[in-house]
């Protein structure tokens, strides 16, 4: 059976918008990734960084373990998977927080608006 044109419109909606969200979340796991990096040094130059500042990179693990999944059609998922991440953004009792996933999001947030708002428009016109 063919499907409507409401149906199209559906499908055509999550293809569109689901491709959307993933180079969104490509698009932020970058940014954070990038964040990292910035003034980094590994070894044993390296120099911790000062909060409210990004994590400095030393071993790339941190950077490493970001990713990007397609958990549903219209659900995306950045997380970072280092056993620290979790410390690293929120911070502990003894150490301030160093965010770096939530700023990423932030800087990206017209970026990723546009890129969802073009899918829709691309989708519309199924």
């Amino acid at each position: 059976m063919a499907r409507g044109g409401l149906g199209r419109l559906t499908v055509a909606l999550e293809r569109e918008v689901g491709a959307a969200l993933f180079a969104a979340g490509n698009l932020i796991q970058v940014e954070a990734q990038i964040s990292l990096t910035e003034g980094a040094v590994s070894g044993k130059n390296h120099v911790p960084s000062t909060a409210p500042n990004p994590p400095n990179q030393d071993t790339g693990v941190l950077g490493n373990n970001i990713e990007t999944l397609h958990l549903e059609p219209l659900l995306v998922a950045v997380s970072s998977n280092a056993p620290y991440a979790a410390y690293l953004e929120y911070g502990t009792s003894r150490m301030s927080a160093r965010p770096y996933m939530g700023p990423a999001a932030g800087k990206c947030r017209k970026e990723v608006g546009k890129i969802v708002a073009d899918a829709v428009k691309r989708a519309a016109k199924t």
